[in-house]
């Protein structure tokens, strides 16, 4: 299967590069990055983008007016993001995209567990950790799964968090994604880190996953390129991709 790397040059970008590469069965047939011309990636049959909110949708557009499936690793959809997708998407009923926040097979599994075990506690907040090139805050992983959690207590009728705060420094307690407070961290030398921490009366529980080399990302990525070819549509997530 030929591949074509949106990001090319970038960390992400050069892992994915090299990981096609030995992939037996795959074929990297461009590697573009800013200001590269992507004529070179028209034989492609799938492009894998690790781009930036910037750019992501151009490429997306781009390899779907070329007949190009997507794997997309770029952060930043929120919703309104999404339907431009489905919308792109309208005329080419045989490609696909799939649209991932995170790659690292743990860290789906972590949105996973703790959406399941969101309704059995009073309280739940999210820390995320991540290298200060990134470019969003919260991370496409956070938001997620802060939907996921606030989705999974909704379902189970939870009360609502507790949370006395009447005063306090703008940031303070963190961003809220729909009712579930998220609290961003960067510092140099960290790749990407995610602990969801739930509490009742005497008991806390706390889901970490911690990616330490960005290689952790490549099963997910590879299985997703063999995958998408015979999924078209948008696909959000990697749950549907793994079968989970």
């Amino acid at each position: 299967m030929k591949v074509v790397v949106f990001g090319a040059r970038g960390r992400m970008g050069t892992a994915v590069c090299e990981a096609v590469a030995d992939a037996p069965d795959l074929e990297l047939v461009a590697g573009i990055d800013i200001g590269d011309p992507r004529d070179a990636a028209v034989p492609a049959q799938v492009g894998v983008d690790f781009t930036h909110p910037d750019a992501v949708l151009d490429n997306i557009a781009w390899c779907l007016g070329h007949g190009i499936h997507a794997v997309v690793g770029t952060t930043g959809f929120t919703p309104e993001r999404l339907d431009q997708v489905r919308a792109m998407l309208v005329d080419r009923p045989g490609l696909g995209v799939v649209i991932a926040p995170n790659f690292a097979i743990g860290a789906v599994l972590m949105m996973r567990f703790a959406a399941q075990a969101a309704p059995y506690f009073e309280s739940v907040e999210i820390i995320e950790a991540h290298h200060p090139g990134k470019a969003d805050a919260p991370s496409g992983t956070a938001e997620t799964t802060a939907r996921l959690i606030a989705d999974a207590r909704a379902a189970a009728k939870a009360a609502p968090i507790p949370d006395a705060t009447t005063r306090e420094r703008a940031g303070a307690r963190g961003a809220e994604v729909d009712g579930v407070r998220v609290h961003s961290v960067r510092l140099p030398g960290l790749i990407a880190m995610q602990e969801v921490r739930l509490a009742s009366a005497g008991e806390t529980l706390s889901i970490v996953d911690d990616a330490r080399t960005r290689s952790s990302y490549l099963p997910g990525v590879l299985h997703a390129v063999r995958w998408i070819p015979e999924h078209p549509g948008l696909t959000v997530g990697l749950e549907s991709v793994l079968d989970l």
